[in-house]
């Protein structure tokens, strides 16, 4: 994909450069769970059709166009739009009048509750369903409450306002699940994507692990490649194509993200986790995981209490 990646960094810093420098976030930091929200007005310029590392989820009430991947849709009744994070996507409006909320949060916001945990079997946020969900005046009415809620939340001094609002944000995307997404059938999907979708499929059906007796089976890339009858590098051709990351790197990120889980919901010792996550030495590990929290399992399992 030649699209660039767009960051958080950078959207709140094109957000500073379109308000003259005027930043109103400053409780974002690199590598911290983050959750923002706000109402959506009308603006003259265009989204830049970028992919993203965060995940987006808008309720649009106002005319205009879309350009999702390769496919330009016009909107001109409420929606609930929930894009996958590798596909490029822009959105211009077509009138002044433009309602509604948009909420955004990184993969740690996302991995950091257990109230997320079923959403990540399912179809959502993924390269082959359909992002956008058609509301009739009933269902408007339902999400526009969760999404009141939210906003509210946002801007309140309640002290268990994060857990709040990701009960809300839970319940979105249950009704998203429940008025059903129109998932691209196989035979419509391009070849690369109908094998990330089988790897994705399977990297997903591992976890969460129950116990140390049954570690993890899947570890590398080709595990993978044997287990789908592909050859690696064709796994790692079609997973780059779609992704822009590597089959490995998708691996070592949702082994990292069931480390944390393991660390703050079990009480199993490191060294369990470790060799239940395919690590036979404890050092390898802690290495493993200081390198990509910038702190020893322990110290995060302290701070997570």
């Amino acid at each position: 994909m030649s699209e660039r990646l767009e960051t958080l960094e950078d959207y709140y810093k094109r957000l500073s450069h379109l308000h003259d420098g005027k930043d109103e976030i400053n409780d974002f930091e690199i590598g911290k769970s983050h959750f923002n929200i706000s109402p959506r007005k009308y603006c003259d310029f265009k989204t830049p059709y970028n992919r993203r590392d965060f995940y987006k989820i808008s309720l649009i009430i106002g005319k205009g166009w879309f350009k999702y991947g390769k496919h330009e849709l016009y909107i001109d009744r409420p929606v609930l739009f929930l894009p996958a994070l590798n596909i490029p996507y822009s959105w211009v409006c077509d009138t002044n009048q433009q309602e509604g909320y948009f909420c955004l949060f990184n993969q740690e916001f996302f991995s950091g509750s257990q109230a997320f945990e079923p959403f990540k079997k399912t179809s959502l946020f993924k390269e082959w369903s359909k992002p956008i969900i058609f509301l009739n005046e009933e269902q408007l009415q339902t999400v526009t409450t969760f999404f009141n809620n939210m906003y509210r939340l946002n801007h309140s001094n309640y002290l268990l306002r994060c857990n709040a609002i990701k009960s809300n944000l839970a319940a979105i995307l249950h009704l998203a699940l429940e008025w059903r997404f129109d998932d691209l059938e196989v035979e419509n999907q391009s070849g690369a994507v109908r094998i990330y979708r089988m790897f994705d499929e399977l990297l997903h059906k591992q976890f969460p692990l129950d116990s140390p007796a049954y570690p993890l089976e899947l570890r590398t890339a080709a595990d993978f490649a044997t287990r789908l009858h592909v050859h690696v590098n064709h796994l790692n051709a079609s997973v780059k194509s779609v992704t822009n990351l590597t089959t490995t790197q998708l691996i070592k990120r949702k082994v990292f993200e069931e480390a944390k889980n393991l660390l703050t919901y079990t009480d199993w010792n490191v060294a369990e986790i470790g060799y239940t996550l395919g690590f036979e030495e404890p050092t390898h590990f802690n290495n493993f995981f200081k390198k990509n929290a910038q702190v020893a399992p322990l110290r995060f399992r302290q701070e997570s209490k």
